[in-house]
């Protein structure tokens, strides 16, 4: 979230950031929120020095009646103003507790609206409206071309018996999916061999839930904007959408060390997104499922390097793919197309014969400090400057890569016209040698 005094601050500029990102905020009414809110304090100063007053009165007078000063007033008349005082504290103390209940129900509305905005796009974000706007940055390898009709995944994998779609609609319902034989350890390959790469270039590998409490989703953005993209158990616990939410919330309310930093994690989990808002689109195959395999990675950087922590994890996924032998582009989404919780995002898309363009298949963001004042992640830090205390760390997050859409990448851009599939070197390890899935 947005720091509130910032917002404070800036409200011009956050005109500017939600009109580049295509969206609104409500600046009139944190305006009369924060003006209620700062009355509320004005008031319940003054009547707090109006109590500290009236209560060193009584103690006067209280010092009177022992004899430790001279008196004012006889014993009676004293008396009567005591109560009298007690009683004027006991109204003045009234009304504190009413100002500070009103002023506890405007500071929940000021975090709830500030909790409702997206975080600020970095300036090096190109400007534009949505996902047509978005700049290619580079891209790697020449999509293959086949001298037969090439068949999309969803058919292919059908027809090698290592999908069975008709299946997982009877154990579940449409958009889950059912890997069968060679189909499941090719799944189970490509989760191997993502994790193994990452590892070898200082990830540290960990093994998190597949369920997150309220206070986790909440704190990388998912909650309460995206509720309703969220599958929720009768409990209170959701299915993790992706291993960033655990990762990310592992340090969650905690003081990380300086020399820690960067902290480099990745994961593999299955995610589970209800995609509320995307019916009709990609319905077919692999692409946008409810549940699909992903390993993630995720950083915990200082503020001055996380711009180059962006970068360098785009590489980490780039990486992957180019072991794999898949074309793909690098694109840096404009204003109009990051998501939520993010200052700048690098997708990546691999390309797809069936679909005749690139699709993505990994996402890399840079949240600067937004999550971690959601979540309160901070690191001790000493720097030249002569500082020395807390601040707020920026946290990046990355796919790398979406398992399910690496699957569909693999079957459609390794057919073969025979209506096999060649295994991609890197993964014949993971296979047992298997060369070919026929």
């Amino acid at each position: 979230m947005l720091d509130i005094k910032f917002i404070r601050e800036n409200t011009d500029l956050l005109d500017q950031a939600m009109h580049s990102r295509s969206s609104s905020w409500d600046k009139q009414g944190f305006l009369d929120l924060d003006a209620s809110r700062r009355q509320c304090i004005g008031e319940v100063e003054s009547l707090q020095a109006e109590r500290n007053a009236v209560s060193k009165r009584i103690g006067e007078l209280m010092r009177q009646a022992a004899g430790d000063a001279e008196p004012e007033y006889d014993d009676a008349e004293r008396a009567h103003q005591v109560e009298a005082l007690k009683e004027q504290v006991r109204l003045v103390n009234e009304h504190i507790d009413r100002l500070n209940d009103s002023l506890s129900l405007t500071e929940q509305k000021l975090e709830e609206l500030a909790m409702s905005l997206p975080n600020l796009p970095d300036a090096s974000v190109p400007y534009g409206a949505d996902e047509n706007e978005n700049v290619e940055v580079r891209r790697w390898g020449t999509p293959k071309e086949f001298d037969f009709t090439p068949k999309p995944h969803w058919d292919l994998g059908t027809e090698l018996g290592i999908i069975d779609f008709e299946r997982a609609v009877k154990l579940a319902r449409s958009r889950f999916i059912l890997l069968r034989g060679v189909g499941a350890r090719l799944e189970r390959a490509i989760i191997n061999f993502m994790l193994d790469t990452h590892l070898s270039r200082g990830y540290l590998e960990w093994w998190p839930p597949a369920l997150g409490n309220a206070e986790t989703l909440t704190g990388t953005g998912q909650l309460p904007k995206f509720a309703d993209d969220l599958f929720m158990t009768t409990d209170g616990l959701y299915l993790i959408p992706t291993a960033e939410v655990v990762l990310t919330n592992i340090h969650r309310g905690e003081v990380l060390e300086a020399e820690d930093l960067p902290a480099k994690y990745t994961a593999y989990t299955p995610c589970f997104r209800r995609e509320a808002g995307s019916a009709g689109r990609d319905t077919r195959g692999l692409i946008r499922v409810h549940q699909f395999d992903k390993v993630e990675m995720v950083k915990l950087a200082e503020p001055e390097s996380s711009y180059d922590e962006l970068e360098s994890m785009v590489v980490d996924a780039e990486h992957i793919l180019q072991l794999l032998g898949l074309p793909y582009r690098v694109i840096v989404l404009c204003t109009g197309d990051i998501g939520f919780s993010a200052a700048k995002t690098y997708d990546l898309e691999v390309w797809l014969p069936s679909y005749g363009t690139y699709r993505e298949i990994s996402s890399c963001s840079n949240c600067t400090d937004f999550q971690a004042r959601r979540a309160n992640i901070k690191y001790r830090d000493s720097r030249p400057d002569g500082f020395k205390g807390t601040r707020l760390l920026h946290t990046l997050n990355g796919s790398g890569l979406a398992v399910g859409r690496t699957m569909a990448a693999i079957i459609e851009n390794y057919q073969r016209a025979d209506g096999t599939v060649e295994v991609p070197e890197v993964l014949r390890p993971y296979m047992g040698g298997l060369e070919v899935i026929g």
